[in-house]
């Protein structure tokens, strides 16, 4: 009876995952389209830009209550605050070293390809910088009042991420206060998670047609002569976000935990592939909440995390706000010595911070950087305005793989990490259930509040 019943389990999530194995075939025929599109119909092809516009408005309507669920869940159930406290303190801590490494990187490597020199700048590429620094000029203080929101309600429906980070960890807090008491507002919470991850499943299968629609808009606008003139820069981008992921967070992976990095790109391989369709991280925000909760990392730690490096743990575009710096002096004719690319960059570091909430605002950050620091640079910026677009899939898809890392590494220092799970799912034993996004089907309906460590531990093990 038992073995029978165990069995069957996995056969059906099986069979969901192939339903789903589709879909992410047809986002790949889509893209391809797309490109297709582009080439051949440019005109055409922008006009389909909201078909991509709409399926990642789709997801971002998601994503706050996600992260509302998942803390709730994760803070509330915990014995004490002071977990939450650990985790986040070490996170921040973590982003800042890494950050540090990125720029670091990138300013190596922008001194070794000189992408910036034989460029000339056109009034049109200055005033396109010009708007664009306009946009980015961000006011720090501003920046840390907008987190506290209007109300406690008005901070899931504000599209602001941090709003509702603060708002989840107060109920959080609140709910472990309550005692006992507290039990069933966190099964209701339980439930609407469900609900929640149910339909970004059904909100999923428009996939394709947001992929198709953002890549033809971009390769109709832009087309192969955007790429040609900028290519070293973009090529030598591409080039370094790769080794900062495999050689940078894969060793340091490799040496804290012994996971292969591989191995965890490779289980969220679907999520880089959503991230290059839409050219936004936060397209697999949710996504990626329910898979690292999935792999065996504590709620807790998933729930503050995942948030808290969307907003501060930017690796590519640390990276990149480094060598389009040094392109962009480079091409006016005002080459930055040593000392002053440290400085501009380590300001870029915190500019960068202020407006992590704006989406695609690696090059407003980078126009208000410069505006702010070397304002006769901003109309420089307008020399990479045609492969920004390009630029933007690398610098989401790294920041992406930094968090991915990032909330591992945490919830292992933190002891907040299921190894014998997360060794598990890498392997492929345990699957990851595409319909319902929710990690209760293997062994039944789990309570909500329960620490994925405990529900493991009580599922039946083989004899």
């Amino acid at each position: 009876m038992g073995t029978t019943s165990t069995a069957t389990g996995p056969a059906s999530a099986h069979q969901r995952g192939s339903r789903t194995h589709y879909l992410y075939l047809a986002v790949i025929g889509a893209v391809l389209l797309g490109i297709a599109t582009g080439l051949l119909f440019p005109a055409f092809a922008v006009e389909l830009k909201p078909l991509g516009e709409g399926f990642v408005n789709l997801i971002k309507m998601m994503i706050q209550p996600v992260i509302f669920c998942t803390i709730v869940l994760g803070v509330g159930s915990v014995a004490s605050a002071a977990k939450v406290g650990r985790v986040g303190g070490l996170a921040l801590g973590y982003f800042l070293v890494m950050s540090t490494v990125a720029l670091a990187i990138g300013m190596v490597v922008g001194n070794l390809l000189h992408p910036g020199d034989g460029l000339h700048l056109t009034a049109e590429a200055a005033a396109t910088a010009q708007e664009k620094a306009a946009e980015g000029h961000a006011d720090t203080t501003a920046f840390l009042l907008g987190i506290i929101p209007t109300s406690v309600f008005s901070a899931l429906t504000s599209g602001s991420v941090l709003q509702t980070l603060l708002v989840a960890l107060l109920v959080g807090f609140a709910l472990q206060r309550m005692g006992a008491t507290s039990a069933p507002i966190i099964t209701a919470v339980g439930h609407l998670q469900r609900l929640v991850f149910r339909l970004l499943a059904m909100i999923m299968w428009a996939a394709p047609v947001g992929a198709f629609g953002a890549m033809a808009a971009v390769t109709g606008q832009g087309g192969v002569d955007a790429l040609k003139s900028l290519a070293v820069l973009m090529i030598g981008f591409y080039v370094t976000c790769v080794l900062f992921v495999v050689v940078v967070l894969g060793l340091l992976l490799k040496v804290a935990t012994g996971i292969n990095i591989f191995a965890l790109l490779r289980y969220l391989g679907r999520e880089f592939l959503l991230i290059l369709a839409t050219s936004s991280s936060e397209s697999a925000l949710p996504r990626a909440i329910a898979k690292l909760e999935h792999a065996g990392v504590d709620k807790t730690t998933v729930g503050v995390v995942v948030p808290t490096g969307y907003s501060f743990n930017l690796d590519g575009t640390a990276i990149y706000l480094t060598m389009a710096s040094i392109f962009i002096a480079e091409a006016v004719g005002s080459p930055l010595a040593l000392g002053e690319q440290i400085s501009l960059l380590l300001f870029m570091m915190i500019a960068a911070k202020g407006a992590a909430g704006v989406t695609g605002s690696g090059m407003a950050v980078l126009a208000g950087g410069l505006q702010s620091h070397r304002p006769e640079l901003v109309d420089g910026v307008g020399l990479i305005v045609g492969i920004d677009r390009f630029m933007s899939e690398a610098r989401a898809l790294t920041n992406f793989a930094g968090n991915a890392v990032g909330t591992v590494l945490v919830g292992h220092w933190t002891g907040s990490l299921d190894r014998a799970q997360l060794d598990r799912v890498l392997a492929g034993d345990d699957p990851f259930d595409e319909t319902t996004m929710v990690d209760d089907h293997a062994s039944g309906a789990a309570e909500p509040d329960e620490n994925p460590v405990d529900r493991t531990a009580r599922e039946p093990q083989p004899v």
